[in-house]
């Protein structure tokens, strides 16, 4: 029997003020236990050390992190994968992607269970159709799905069996199964989430050590977490429209992070970080392994 969704009655509080064009890739570092994200369209990475807001400028849009060891990122660009040294804010180049394609951008991405990464790309306009999603893994960058729109809600279920993902332009969350040795899509991807009927986009996703989905929606102002069935169950309102993307860390993984936009918004709650506390445990970021 269903029963309506919880509405979560804390609010939740500002934990950066720092004002985000386009918010986006929140990443708990488990090692260092320390939440990264960027503002895509303002080239900039951002994150918070002892208290203090610490920030590195590039010279292209950056948009989503997996961490390599206690001091080391994998950065997605616009053209290219990265290893980025937090200590010294150097970048060494890894791999292009799409170099040859100046009309598009990295979007969402996240670190798989076997220890590869998934990058979405898409039109800096959104081009209908111009996006793609790879994987990174073992040195090699593989194309897995074409002519995507809005690349987003990249995650991965604990029990390895499958991906999300979806192109917000759709609506719809799709349910990718995975190979259990390697982590390589297998089968057909199936509609898990049909949202193609709501007024706003499923943006940025998680998935919790319980399996349960977790996805910002774009225009809603929310944070909304869906059974492993599709039963919504919970909704983390968000003070303003443009939520991108959840994180779940802090000391047991269940202290929410939420990545907003101010792009096109005259709010002044717009652009920031937010964060609220739950009863649920996320999992642990995965470990990228080059």
């Amino acid at each position: 029997m269903s029963r309506d969704p919880v509405l979560n009655p804390v609010q939740a509080q500002v934990y950066n003020e720092t004002c985000c064009t386009l918010g986006e890739g929140p990443l708990w570092h488990p090692m260092r236990a320390q939440l990264f994200w960027f503002d895509i369209l303002e080239k900039r990475l951002l994150t918070v050390e002892a208290g203090r807001e610490r920030s590195w400028t590039f010279d292209d849009c950056v948009s989503a992190a997996g961490w390599l060891d206690k001091s080391t990122l994998i950065m997605a660009s616009a053209n290219a994968l990265w290893r980025f040294d937090i200590t010294t804010g150097i970048r060494t180049h890894l791999i292009d992607l799409e170099a040859d394609q100046p009309l598009t951008r990295s979007n969402d991405g996240r670190a798989d269970p076997w220890g590869g990464f998934w990058i979405g790309t898409m039109g800096y306009e959104a081009e209908p159709g111009l996006g793609a999603i790879y994987r990174y893994y073992m040195g090699e960058l593989r194309q897995l799905i074409s002519e995507q729109t809005i690349t987003n809600a990249i995650c991965f279920a604990p029990d390895k069996s499958c991906a999300y993902f979806t192109d917000t332009t759709t609506g719809q969350i799709m349910r990718q199964p995975l190979a259990a040795n390697d982590g390589w899509p297998s089968g057909e991807a199936t509609v898990f989430l049909d949202l193609s009927t709501e007024n706003f986009g499923p943006d940025g996703a998680i998935v919790d050590a319980t399996g349960r989905f977790w996805n910002a929606q774009w225009g809603a102002g929310r944070v909304a977490v869906y059974a492993t069935d599709g039963t919504l169950e919970e909704i983390y309102p968000v003070p303003t429209a443009q939520a991108s993307c959840p994180a779940l860390g802090g000391e047991v993984f269940s202290q929410l992070f939420i990545t907003t936009a101010a792009y096109g918004l005259d709010d002044p709650a717009a652009g920031k970080t937010y964060t609220v506390q739950t009863s649920a445990k996320g999992q642990r970021e995965h470990r990228v392994i080059l």
